[in-house]
């Protein structure tokens, strides 16, 4: 009972700051909200940090509770799927189609490439600056920090403006790169922390289990999900049947070892294109928009005043922090030069032509999130970990906050005449 009075407790703890956090960016900031709950509760952090360390107030209740959380089995086993499930409704499968050569590139190549590049920098800068970083610790880092956070990147979207092409691009991108990612992530920790050197073939198999299975197994429940929707017009079923689908689905993946963001992803283009057209009338169609935009604005709330607290639960070295501060333009480097490869390949061939706009908000555009902290902390405790997790942080924080913050505007300038048509 102790235990299940817990886990309530944090939950109204956390819905609670939540919420209050949202009304003060509302009434006073009217920052884009996934950004001002991050700055808020990041700030609020900070400040019991400092008056910790001064001896103002008991400190280590604060990091207990924090650590209590599990930020990273909340994110990766409970909020995910329903976020990702929440983003791939809205995605017009036509606008897909469009840009799909684009979309799949940088859902693939530029993941892979990114990560290569980001890992080498990492360990080439972390070796000079005197920290003993394996090259190993180097891919892994470029592993978790690679793809690009499907949760931060539609939140922003949402408000910038940005042309329909680059926008149905980068949420594309954001929401079918987790697979890959986490496939190349889960492959490099098993070699840096068990000493395995698993072979090409076990790799392959892998991907092939994971990605290959999750989307044939996405199609059949959104398959399954349009022809239980077409036989009813209930709008109050229908919305528990997509439920149904997020959460079975994903637990299904896990059990089955196939991704589970690629499931939702896939289950939730099919619902919200096919099903949505042909399968549920007008009633449930907007029933079922404005149940899971509130459960996409409320998870939102919830991930990123959880990212900003978790600063507290941060074992920060500011020797690892100056680490951290660096990786930002390693990052940053390493997503422009893997989105313009393929770019300039596209170009040269024939096939579509060079953008430099469109390059410039593709790299700034490309943020991290929550995804990329709850990676590192999934490691097993140890030194590289810490390293890995304080710079992760760091650059989540840069990339949600500065980037996030300056993206709209950035957009406004590169493309000053979009009606985002």
């Amino acid at each position: 009972m102790a235990g299940t009075e817990d886990v309530f407790a944090a939950i109204a703890i956390i819905l609670s700051f939540s919420a209050l956090a949202s009304y003060i960016n509302h009434r006073y900031l009217n920052l884009p909200q996934t950004i001002a709950l991050m700055a808020i509760s990041l700030a609020l952090s900070l400040i019991a940090v400092i008056l910790g360390t001064i001896g103002v107030i008991e400190q280590e209740w604060i990091k207990e509770f924090v650590e209590s959380l599990h930020f990273d089995e909340v994110l990766l086993h409970a909020l995910l799927a329903y976020l990702l499930f929440a983003g791939a409704l809205h995605i017009d499968l036509q606008a897909l189609r469009g840009v799909l050569l684009q979309t799949a590139t940088l859902a693939t190549f530029s993941v892979v490439a990114s990560g290569t590049i980001a890992g080498t920098l990492f360990w080439l800068v972390a070796n000079f600056l005197g920290f003993d970083v394996k090259l190993i610790h180097g891919f892994l880092f470029g592993a978790l920090i690679a793809p690009t956070d499907p949760v931060a990147v539609l939140g922003i979207l949402k408000r910038v403006g940005a042309p329909k092409a680059l926008e149905t691009t980068m949420a594309g991108e954001s929401l079918l790169n987790d697979g890959l990612g986490a496939v190349i992530f889960l492959t490099i920790a098993e070699v840096a922390f068990t000493g395995k050197d698993p072979s090409i073939s076990d790799v392959g198999a892998f991907l092939v289990l994971e990605a290959a299975g999750g989307a044939i197994l996405g199609i059949a429940l959104g398959w399954i999900a349009y022809l239980l929707m077409k036989n009813i017009d209930d709008y109050s079923v229908e919305v528990l049947l997509s439920l149904a689908i997020v959460s079975g689905g994903y637990a299904l993946a896990t059990a089955l070892h196939m991704s589970g963001p690629i499931v939702v992803v896939v289950a939730g283009i099919i619902i919200g294109n096919k099903a949505r057209s042909t399968a549920m009338s007008e009633t449930t169609r907007r029933y079922l928009d404005n149940f899971w935009e509130i459960v996409d604005d409320v998870l939102n709330a919830v991930l990123f005043a959880l990212v900003g607290l978790e600063v507290i639960a941060i074992k920060m070295d500011w020797e690892y922090a100056i680490l951290g501060l660096v990786a930002i333009p390693l990052v940053l480097i390493a997503r422009l030069i893997s989105v313009a490869l393929p770019g300039a390949t596209f170009h040269v061939v024939g096939l579509i032509p060079f953008n430099k706009n469109a390059l410039t908000a593709l790299t700034w555009g490309g943020l991290r999130g929550g995804i990329s902290i709850a990676l590192a902390l999934s490691l097993p405790q140890s030194d590289e970990r810490n390293i890995l997790v304080t710079a992760a942080y760091i650059v989540v924080t840069f990339s949600v906050i500065v980037q996030g913050l300056t993206f709209g505007r950035l957009i406004k300038k590169l493309f000053p005449t979009t009606d985002n048509s």
